[in-house]
């Protein structure tokens, strides 16, 4: 029954979301193809993660899995039925002394399924700032797995489509544009952070020129 009510819920959830927000999806640097990928976004808005997840299609979309924090997610019911039920998430335990805690991620990444995740770690809120420092997650998860497409994802507007302390989105248009895999041959942790920083920088400012 849960699982029946979970798709319903996810295809009202991404009806509404697409049509409030206007979302156009723009594979500028890779086909939407079905193959093991950690698609990296932008963190503004407490929706990002569910817009970046309803672009994708449907195919694709079933086996790709938004990488959330349990003290969050784990909280009531409802939070948990729509990130395991709903979005098809996986849970992982932030700030615990764990000797591998991606290890969930990498286990369905070696399934040959998909995640979403988020480098920055924690909503982005500065006005100054586009982008913040990443945290070192992606870069073990695709030293682990070299056979996984490391894919950025420029989500634009969002946080105009869900500003801080509102509880409904506007209908702003927003943009979600997936860039080129990142290169493979890396070796220092600090090297490919800033490249992978970069490149998801670089969609940004596309789509301006």
């Amino acid at each position: 029954m849960y699982h029946i009510l979970g798709r319903v819920v996810a295809f009202l959830i991404r009806r509404i979301v697409r049509f409030v927000t206007g979302a156009r999806s723009l594979w500028v640097g890779c086909e939407s193809e079905h193959k093991p990928r950690i698609y990296y976004a932008n963190h503004r808005s407490h929706i990002d993660f569910i817009l970046l997840w309803s672009s994708l299609p449907r195919d694709i979309r079933r086996k790709t899995h938004p990488i959330a924090a349990s003290d969050y997610w784990d909280k009531n019911f409802i939070r948990r039925f729509l990130i395991y039920r709903v979005f098809n998430g996986i849970v992982i335990q932030r700030n615990q002394k764990q000797k591998n805690p991606l290890h969930q991620v990498e286990k369905i990444l070696r399934r040959g399924h998909s995640v979403i995740l988020f480098p920055e770690g924690t909503r982005n809120l500065k006005e100054d700032c586009d982008l913040l420092p990443f945290k070192s997650g992606i870069y073990h998860l695709a030293k682990n797995q070299p056979h996984v497409e490391c894919i950025p994802v420029w989500i634009s507007n969002l946080n105009r489509v869900m500003p801080k302390g509102a509880f409904l989105p506007l209908p702003i248009l927003s943009i979600v544009s997936f860039g080129a895999p990142l290169k493979s041959d890396f070796e220092e942790k600090q090297e490919f952070l800033q490249d992978a920083h970069a490149q998801l920088l670089a969609l940004n400012e596309r789509e301006y020129q």
